[in-house]
C-alpha cells in the first residue's frame, strides 16, 4: 500500500476513534457516579464502537456487501441487547443512548469513505445534543404552545412557501420582491428569536447586563423601557440600569452591522467603521458605569418580551419593511437620493432594522452605497435618540442622563470615524469586503 494511502487510512481510523471517544466522554461523564461494570456503554465502549465502525468500513472492499452487512447486524444486535438489559434493570425507557451508539458506529463507517469534515461536524453535534440534555429539556418546559405553533408555521412558510414566491418586483414602483421581502423578514425574526431563546434559557438568575444583552437581540427599545420601569420603582439602581440600557444599545447597533454584512455588502465599507466605533464606546461606557457601582446587586434580568416568531409580529414587520422600501423608492424617484435621508430619520424612530434592510434592497436596485450608508447612520442616530426619550419617560432624569451621556460619546466617536477615518480606509476595506463576499459566494452558492 502506498505511503499516502496508508497515511489516509490511519487518519480516517483516527477520526472514527475520535468521534467515539468524544461521545464516550459525554456518556462517561454523565454516568460517572455509576459503579464499574453497571453501564453498557461508557467512554471506552463508545471509543471502541467508533473504531469498530471504522474497521468495518475499511474492510468493505475485502469482505464485500454481505460481509459488511453481517458485521453491522451483529454489532447492532449485540449493542441493542445489552442496552435493553440495562434499560430493564434501571427501569429506563430512554432510547437516546442506544441511538447514539448506533450513530457512532455509522459515523465510524462514514469516516472511512466520506468527507472527514462532515463526520467531525456530525460527531460534535451529536455530543452537544447529548451534553445539553438538561438545558434543552428545561427550555422545552418553558416553551408555550403558541410559541411552538408560530415557529412551526413560520418555518413551514419559509421552507415550503419561499421557493414558490415570485423572485421579481410585483408593484408599480418595482420595489417589492416577494421572495426577498419574506427572506429579509425571516432573517430578522430568526436573529430576534435567538435572543428570545437566550432570555428564556437564562431566566431570572442572571444579571441585568446579561439579560439586557440577550433581550436587545429581540428589542432594545423594550429592554430600555423595562429597565427604566425597574429604576423608577427602585428594583434596579440607576447606574446598573443605565449600564444595561447602554449595553443593549451596543447590541442594537451591532445588529445593524450584521444585517448590512448579510444583505448590503456594498454599504459595509461606508457605514461599518463608524458603527463599530459607536459599539465600542457603548460597551466601554456600560462597563465603566458598572465599575462605578459594584456594591449594587445586578438583580432580576427578566424582560417582558413577546416571541419574535409570533405570526402577528412577523407580518407586521413584513408590512412595515415593505412600506419602507416602497416609500423609499418613491421618495428617491421624486426627490432624488438625498430625499431618502429625511425619510430614513422618520422611519428610524420606529425601527432601524427595517431602514437597514430597505437600504440594502434599494442599493441592489441602484441606490448609491454612500447614500444608503447616510440613511442607515441617520436612522441609527434617530433610533438612539428615541430610546433616550423613552429612558427619560420610564426611568427619570438620572437614568436618561446616563444613557444620553453614553449616546453622545458614541455619536462623537462615530462622527469622528465617519469624517476622518472612513475616507482613508474605506476604499481598501471595500476591496476586502468584496473579495470576502465573492469567496463566500463561490463557497456557498
Amino acid at each position: 500500500m502506498p505511503d499516502q494511502a496508508l497515511l489516509e487510512l490511519f487518519q480516517r481510523l483516527a477520526m472514527a476513534l475520535g468521534i467515539g471517544f468524544l461521545v464516550g466522554v459525554e456518556r462517561g461523564w454523565r454516568h460517572r457516579d455509576a459503579p464499574d461494570g453497571t453501564r453498557a456503554a461508557g467512554l471506552r465502549t463508545h471509543a471502541v464502537i467508533g473504531l469498530f465502525g471504522g474497521l468495518t468500513g475499511a474492510l468493505l472492499p475485502t469482505i464485500g456487501d454481505l460481509g459488511f452487512l453481517a458485521l453491522t447486524l451483529a454489532f447492532a444486535a449485540a449493542f441493542i441487547t445489552f442496552k435493553v438489559r440495562e434499560s430493564l434493570r434501571d427501569d429506563d425507557v430512554s432510547v437516546t443512548g442506544t441511538i447514539a451508539g448506533l450513530i457512532v458506529f455509522a459515523l465510524g463507517v462514514y469516516s472511512m469513505w466520506g468527507d472527514l469534515r462532515v463526520a467531525a461536524a456530525v460527531g460534535v453535534v451529536l455530543a452537544g445534543l447529548l451534553a445539553f440534555k438538561d438545558a434543552l429539556h428545561d427550555w422545552l418546559d418553558t416553551v408555550t404552545w403558541k410559541e411552538l405553533r408560530s415557529a412551526l408555521l413560520i418555518l413551514g412558510a419559509t421552507f415550503i412557501a419561499l421557493p414558490l414566491l415570485p423572485d421579481r418586483a410585483i408593484d408599480p414602483w418595482e420595489a417589492i420582491n416577494p421572495r426577498e421581502l419574506w427572506f429579509l423578514t425571516i432573517l430578522v425574526a430568526g436573529a430576534s428569536f435567538a435572543g428570545y431563546v437566550a432570555v428564556r434559557v437564562l431566566g431570572k438568575d442572571v444579571g441585568v447586563l446579561a439579560g439586557a444583552a440577550a433581550g436587545a437581540l429581540v428589542s432594545s427599545t423594550v429592554v430600555t423601557a423595562e429597565l427604566g420601569r425597574q429604576v423608577k420603582k427602585g428594583e434596579t439602581h440607576a447606574l446598573v440600569g443605565g449600564a444595561a440600557s447602554v449595553l443593549a444599545a451596543a447590541i442594537s447597533v451591532g445588529r445593524v452591522i450584521v444585517l448590512l454584512a448579510l444583505t448590503a455588502t456594498p454599504v459595509v465599507p461606508e457605514a461599518a467603521p463608524s458603527l463599530a466605533a459607536a459599539v465600542l464606546v457603548f460597551v466601554g461606557a456600560a462597563f465603566l458605569m458598572r465599575n462605578f457601582d459594584r456594591e449594587n446587586d445586578l438583580g432580576d434580568s427578566s424582560q417582558k418580551l413577546r416571541s419574535p416568531l409570533d405570526l402577528v409580529s412577523v407580518f407586521q414587520f413584513a408590512a412595515f419593511l415593505g412600506a419602507v422600501i416602497v416609500v423609499g423608492r418613491i421618495v428617491a424617484d421624486a426627490y432624488g437620493q438625498a430625499g431618502l435621508l429625511p425619510f430614513a430619520a422618520t422611519a428610524g424612530l420606529a425601527d432601524v432594522d427595517a431602514v437597514t434592510l430597505a437600504a440594502g434592497s434599494l442599493t441592489r436596485g441602484g441606490l448609491e452605497p454612500a447614500i444608503a450608508a447616510h440613511a442607515v447612520m441617520i436612522a441609527v442616530l434617530m433610533n438612539t435618540l428615541a430610546k433616550g426619550v423613552i429612558a427619560f419617560v420610564t426611568g427619570g432624569w438620572r437614568y436618561a442622563a446616563l444613557y444620553f451621556a453614553a449616546a453622545l460619546a458614541a455619536t462623537i466617536a462615530a462622527a469622528a470615524v465617519w469624517f476622518l477615518v472612513t475616507p482613508l480606509v474605506g476604499p481598501m476595506f471595500g476591496v476586502q469586503v468584496q473579495q470576502g463576499a465573492s469567496l463566500a459566494a463561490a463557497m456557498f452558492g
